[in-house]
């Protein structure tokens, strides 16, 4: 979905100029991870290094929460997104939103 969407975290593109500012574009998605997810994650710290189990759902999560960002922009007319960011907070123990946002623009080559 993001491949006709450029995205930076800049506040600017190189090599194009931003004709129109169309404002804050968000992408919000909340998750858990079921109780055998839990279980197998948990088990997986107990013996530490990586926990694949949690990096997929964290992986899986943002990409969500990029898509519907990527989706709320194109609504607005946006051929750009800059100043992309990512946020996280808990909800309650075991529930996790994951938030992506940046300003929605258009921008034209130099």
């Amino acid at each position: 979905m993001q491949n006709d969407m450029m995205i930076t975290t800049s506040t600017h593109l190189e090599g194009y100029k931003i004709t129109q500012q169309l404002g804050l574009v968000r992408g919000i998605t909340v998750r858990s991870r079921g109780l055998g997810g839990n279980f197998l994650g948990g088990i997986m710290a107990l013996f530490g290094g990586k926990n694949s189990i949690y990096t997929d759902l964290c992986e899986s999560t943002r990409e969500e929460a990029l898509q519907l960002l990527v989706r709320h922009a194109k609504e607005s007319g946006a051929n750009a997104i800059i100043n992309m960011r990512y946020d996280a907070n808990e909800v309650m123990q075991g529930i996790t939103e994951v938030l992506a946002y940046g300003t929605a623009v258009v921008v034209e080559a130099n």
